[in-house]
């Protein structure tokens, strides 16, 4: 009897430790799949650091992953099914039990792609992570595609050309006996004698400031940093809401505002660093904005503190020194964790200089930064309440384009529940986005946009 209870016993044991402990080797805690045009990310997380070895297969392209220490369970079979017909990069995925204690995990690519593979330490909420990022070895250029984005755009809302007049040989008569006679050295088209060098210095393309060469007006482009993204949640306000969403959600709006918008006769574009819900490095952000000539850069959050108490909106800009505060000294800390949690391949043999490039920051640029982050801490301020009257200053990575003037927007605190509230409210996300426009068109009032050097 007592040999028979201990058996019980021993039986409920293992009931409560469930099939996950018992496996072999180490223990799937999650897998995701961030699809984006830029790069697709797959990650796996474990409650022990995973060993894995890659190999890439150009055609048909696919990258193929042998990971140790593993058995077939239904957290890896998953991955099938989370894969999106939509996902820019990848086909599918394919997992199979290779060994008795390696998995082998087959990537199918939807063309050919720079693929790396990494490890991550567990940091914040995540515990030990194997991560691959599919980058396509074809990669869009930003800048050509807001122009042809213009063309588009421009093609679809031009008046549809007039009627051709019905032949009317004794109205055409008329019209050249009517017609006075050009001025001495004036071109007439189709004419004979007309002047060539005058002739081609008509044809030839507007500099910027009254058009450019690709047949578009000079783009004012603003780059809008949705900050966070895909690993990172960014903060979590007490109802659960996530940051990353909510900001993701004020760049749309912001952007529907700024394409309608146009500053001495020039159209203006919004560039965003993420539009969808994925990663995106600190200094990538900076690289994307310098790579389309952004004219201005704005990265939007929601702030978060320890306690539900603080409020408000407010707006920083680069230091070169020390924080203008304590508070944007500690701010600065917490948002250039990003990378960390975000998850940055710190073996890429090009991270640590790019980098290293963007630690250029001019007095130029945060002078430049500091009227722009006034412009708009003055219209947020008509919106909502304001957490500090004047803009703050620290060492955000984000903010360090030497060229462009930077500003980084907490819109409010999400910590606090009534500014939670507040930001899932599509009344307030207007009025707020209507305010960061006002601020915008304020700036450019006062300083308007240099020429640019349009090449890349």
């Amino acid at each position: 009897m007592l040999r028979r209870r201990t058996l019980l016993q021993s039986g409920s044991i293992v009931l409560a430790l469930g099939a996950r402990q018992l496996a072999w080797g180490a223990g799937i805690v999650n897998v995701r799949v961030w699809p984006a045009p830029e790069y697709s990310r797959v990650t796996i997380e474990s409650d022990t650091a995973l060993v894995a070895k890659q190999t890439f297969v150009p055609n048909p392209p696919r990258l193929a992953v042998d990971i140790e220490g593993l058995v077939l369970n239904p957290a890896l079979k998953e991955l099938v099914a989370k894969v999106k017909p939509d996902d820019p990069n990848i086909a599918g995925i394919r997992v199979g039990q290779f060994q008795p204690t390696v998995v082998r995990l087959v990537i199918d690519l939807k063309h050919p792609a720079r693929p790396q593979v990494f490890t991550l330490a567990p940091v914040a909420a995540y515990q030990h992570r194997l991560v691959f990022d599919l980058y396509p070895e074809a990669e869009v250029d930003p800048l050509e595609a807001l122009i042809a984005d213009q063309l588009r755009e421009r093609k679809q809302t031009a008046p549809p050309p007039p009627k051709a007049p019905a032949n009317d040989p004794l109205g055409e008569f008329i019209a050249q006996t009517t017609q006075p006679k050009p001025a001495p050295g004036a071109i007439v088209p189709g004419a004979a004698n007309a002047d060539p060098a005058r002739a081609t210095a008509q044809n030839e393309p507007k500099k910027d400031g009254g058009g450019s060469d690709s047949g578009t007006d000079r783009l004012i482009i603003i780059a809008l940093d949705p900050g966070h993204g895909g690993e990172d949640p960014g903060a979590i306000g007490p109802a659960g809401t996530r940051e990353k969403e909510v900001v993701l959600q004020l760049a749309h709006r912001l952007r529907e505002r700024i394409n309608a918008t146009t500053v001495g006769g020039n159209p203006m574009r919004a560039y965003l660093t993420r539009d969808a819900d994925y990663f995106v490095p600190l200094h990538v952000r900076v690289q994307k904005a310098r790579r389309v000539q952004a004219d201005l850069f704005i990265s939007l959050h929601a702030d978060a503190f320890f306690t539900p108490e603080p409020q408000g909106a407010s707006v920083f800009a680069l230091s070169q020194g020390g924080a203008s505060s304590s508070a944007a000294r500690w701010m600065a800390a917490k948002e250039n964790k990003a990378d960390l949690i975000g998850g940055l391949n710190v073996k890429a043999k090009d991270a640590t200089v790019q980098r290293a490039l963007l630690d250029m920051s001019t007095t130029a640029q945060i002078n430049d930064s500091l009227k722009l982050g006034k412009q708009l801490l003055g219209e947020i301020g008509r919106v909502g309440k304001l957490h500090k009257a004047k803009v703050e200053q620290a060492g955000f990575a984000v903010l360090k384009a030497p060229d462009i003037p930077s500003v980084l927007v907490e819109a409010a605190f999400i910590s606090n529940p009534t500014e939670e509230t507040k930001l899932n409210s599509e009344a307030y996300q207007e009025a707020l986005a209507d305010a960061l426009m006002r601020g915008i068109t304020a700036y450019f009032s006062k300083n308007p946009p240099l020429a640019r050097n349009r090449s890349v």
